[in-house]
């Protein structure tokens, strides 16, 4: 299998860090491309009509994506642990909540890349922003019990999106506030599989 990835995109690290937790790295080749809103990749295009990625190349069937659609593939294939069936709606939903950091932390990246400076609209930033912080605090105020439980995708999914944040969003200390949230990240970030996929 061929995963279409960049190796700074949130949404493909997911899926990288679920290859090494799960032990199917060695089964999928990583395709680093270089594809933009305003330039899409051929091999993104071609695996996936969006041009979006992460997108998986499979041997037995049409390239699949989303994020949440290739783990749960992933998933199946290394037996299921990482979405239990006992506490799947919860998972589902934390990973849901994780995504959306992702997706409002990419929008403000794009705002500050790819617009030009007399046509980017602070508030519309600062909203992306606020989407954010109301789902950290939600992670801090509800969220932190079902992070000490076993390793599952949500954890893994929130992880990437606080290590996005850290990356292109530092200055805005998304630490302040979420003391539970900072310690937890501080062990998640440190395993193995965070280490080698970390944006640099």
């Amino acid at each position: 299998m061929k995963l279409i990835s960049s190796p700074l995109s949130p949404f493909v690290r997911k899926v990288r860090v679920l290859l090494l937790e799960s032990g199917l790295a060695d089964q999928v080749e990583v395709v680093d491309v270089t594809t933009t809103p305003l330039e899409t990749d051929p091999q993104a295009a071609a695996a996936n009509p969006l041009g979006k990625i992460p997108a998986l190349v499979r041997l037995d069937g049409p390239a699949i994506h989303d994020s949440r659609v290739i783990t749960r593939y992933l998933d199946q294939q290394a037996g299921g642990r990482f979405y239990p069936e006992a506490r799947l709606w919860e998972v589902l939903t934390l990973e849901a909540i994780a995504e959306g950091i992702m997706e409002a932390a990419l929008a403000m990246t794009y705002e500050a890349r790819f617009r030009p400076e007399d046509m980017r609209y602070a508030p519309w930033v600062e909203g992306q922003w606020a989407k954010a912080a109301r789902a950290l605090d939600a992670v801090e105020g509800r969220w932190m019990s079902h992070l000490a439980g076993p390793l599952d995708m949500s954890h893994i999914a929130l992880g990437c999106a606080l290590g996005y944040l850290d990356f292109r969003h530092d200055v805005r200390g998304w630490r302040d506030g979420h003391p539970a949230l900072e310690a937890w990240y501080a062990k998640m970030s440190a395993r193995e599989s965070m280490v080698k996929t970390a944006p640099a």
